[in-house]
């Protein structure tokens, strides 16, 4: 599966698998103990180099179940409850048409039912990172109160109490302007930088030596592959950039992480083994709503929890975990409901069929 995503044209994609066995993964890679080391293509399309799985990338999106679990961290420490309102936490900042922030809450944050617009389907947003624009504007700064207000100058897709509910299917939107309205949150609640959360609660406490929150930094941390991207051209003929340094404040809390797979297996095996995380916050971070439609990296018949999606793999086949993609980065992590068994993959480029990636984690979970 891996072979086949290159060979539509992804220039390189790694993978990693950990189980209880340490038998996963057969012919052509290499493997020790409880792991299995995937790889194919290359990191560098000017040099050659083949990819390595000890490299760090951008992990976009799949930074949300680790915001997610700073804020569950914060409740058990009674810090904050999933229930208190943007309004409490962020008085005055969601502002604008339809939006009622005294009844939107934490929850609906993490569980995109609060109907807050996408700032990322901002076409003006959007133009500003397509073709020869990226250039221009891969430097910017943007603070997360300029995400918000790109996001708050559209109506609300729906109100609170519209969303999704667990077993009563209702409306959802998959929204980054919600984990960045939650990492705002979180530096109110800690009076610290989302950073310096995210390490005290999560990266120190599993020892996750590959994984930084880049802040301001441009720049992937070493060894790295070149992120590649088509900047939203779907043309047979696109041309393919280097898109490997820019701001990760275009993501902030919705996406700036940088990892590597065996850190972000480590992630979730912790997480969804319970070892992460008190019985009370475990039982909420898995308590998913229908989704409504197919945005966010999945299908129609996944529900979401969290911060942390319950993927329909196939039929009588699902797994936990998330996708992401940034220019030049994309990434799936998938893991069996115990955490004993993850897979997290990632290709250094934005384009090709979703199927092959699809297949690559159908081959490791659906075997039976």
């Amino acid at each position: 599966m891996l072979n086949a995503i290159v060979e539509q044209g992804t220039p390189g994609v790694i993978a990693q698998v950990k189980d209880a066995r340490g038998t996963a993964g057969t012919a052509g890679t290499a493997g020790s103990g409880e792991r299995w080391n995937g790889r194919a293509g290359v990191r560098d399309l000017t040099t050659g180099q083949p990819r390595t799985a000890h490299e760090r990338f951008r992990v976009a999106s799949v930074t949300k179940p680790f915001t997610a679990t700073v804020l569950l961290r914060l409740e058990a420490m009674g810090e904050l409850s999933l229930n208190d309102s943007v309004e409490k936490w962020l008085p005055g900042v969601v502002r604008g048409e339809d939006y009622r922030p005294r009844n939107i809450t934490v929850r609906h944050l993490l569980n995109h039912t609060s109907g807050i617009f996408d700032y990322n389907m901002d076409e003006g947003f959007r133009a500003q990172y397509a073709g020869g624009e990226f250039d221009k504007n891969r430097l910017h700064r943007w603070t997360p109160e300029d995400l918000v207000s790109i996001a708050l100058a559209h109506p609300a897709n729906f109100q609170p109490e519209q969303g999704s509910r667990p077993g009563r299917p209702g409306k959802w939107d998959y929204s980054d302007t919600n984990y960045i309205l939650a990492g705002m949150i979180i530096e109110k609640v800690t009076g610290r930088s989302y950073k310096k959360a995210v390490e005290r609660l999560v990266i120190k406490p599993l020892k996750l030596r590959g994984t930084t929150v880049p802040e301001l930094s441009p720049k992937v941390p070493g060894p790295h592959a070149r992120h590649y991207s088509t900047l939203f051209d779907e043309s047979p003929d696109a041309k393919v950039r280097d898109v490997t340094e820019f701001s990760p404040t275009v993501a902030f809390a919705a996406g700036e992480l940088i990892s590597t797979v065996g850190d972000v297996n480590t992630f979730m095996s912790e997480l969804l083994s319970g070892r992460l995380l008190p019985e009370a916050q475990q039982r909420e971070l898995l308590d998913a709503v229908h989704v409504d439609g197919d945005k966010g990296h999945g299908g129609p018949d996944d529900v979401y929890g969290l911060g942390i999606r319950h993927f329909k793999l196939k039929e009588g086949c699902w797994a936990w975990g998330h996708g992401g993609m940034v220019p030049g980065s994309a990434t799936r992590t998938v893991a069996t409901p115990d955490g004993r068994q993850v897979l997290t993959m990632n290709r250094n480029g934005d384009w090709g069929e979703q199927a092959l990636e699809d297949a690559a984690v159908e081959a490791e979970f659906c075997k039976s």
